[in-house]
């Protein structure tokens, strides 16, 4: 009996000190492991990150695919029944192609697309040649014509606004991010850091907002 009013005894005090136990980082790195208070969830994301790549456990086409939609216009549209580039087309272009350049290793695909109006076949043909249309342009703009994966026509298939008549917003392409190149499918394994500090030396160079007269002025 004494021994189990001991072992009963011992149990209600390590719940009473359970109890007391405060969540003070000055308390607690007593009884935790060392640089626990330190730690706060992304210890070791950096060398996570880099296993995850090299192990292919990571996919990293979806994130740049995320990326150059949030980053670039990916849509042109075209006049009706008509695949030539007008201006507007072709500046969203060139700012794709500067993008582009920035990620030697990514290929992309353009989608062609149409309105309803036209039969089914004719409007593959022309999501094609629209397609073909963007593929020309880009290649002029200095990226590579084997990086432009595949073109692709969705035809009449897809439109962005449900109407069978004339809808220039269904009158497009979009340019995506498919893959990586061939001869290099996981080019970011080990050395991702090569790309990010193509961004983070243009981020540094300085870029005043004072015009040449104003600047002139300031070192007088």
């Amino acid at each position: 009996m004494a021994k189990k009013m001991r072992t009963l005894g011992v149990g209600a005090g390590l719940v009473a000190l359970m109890g007391c136990a405060s969540t003070d980082p000055v308390y607690t790195q007593f009884y935790q492991e060392s640089g626990a208070i330190v730690d706060t969830g992304s210890f070791g994301n950096a060398t996570l990150n880099n296993r995850l790549v090299q192990t292919g456990e990571r996919d990293f086409t979806i994130n740049l695919a995320r990326r150059f939609a949030a980053e670039i216009p990916t849509t042109v549209t075209f006049a009706f029944n008509s695949s030539r580039l007008d201006d507007n087309a072709k500046a969203t272009l060139r700012r794709q192609a500067d993008w582009i350049r920035q990620f030697p290793e990514i290929r992309f695909k353009v989608f062609g697309h149409t309105d309803k109006v036209g039969s089914a076949a004719y409007n593959r043909g022309l999501g094609k040649r629209r397609a073909n249309a963007v593929v020309a342009y880009l290649s002029t703009q200095g990226i590579n014509r084997s990086r432009l994966e595949a073109v692709v026509s969705f035809g009449e298939t897809r439109p962005l606004i449900l109407t069978d008549n004339r809808e220039r917003r269904n009158r497009r392409t979009v340019t995506e991010v498919s893959g990586f190149v061939g001869r290099n499918p996981t080019p970011l394994d080990g050395k991702y850091a090569a790309i990010i500090n193509r961004e983070y030396v243009e981020s540094a160079t300085y870029r005043s907002t004072l015009s040449e007269t104003e600047l002139g002025q300031a070192t007088q």
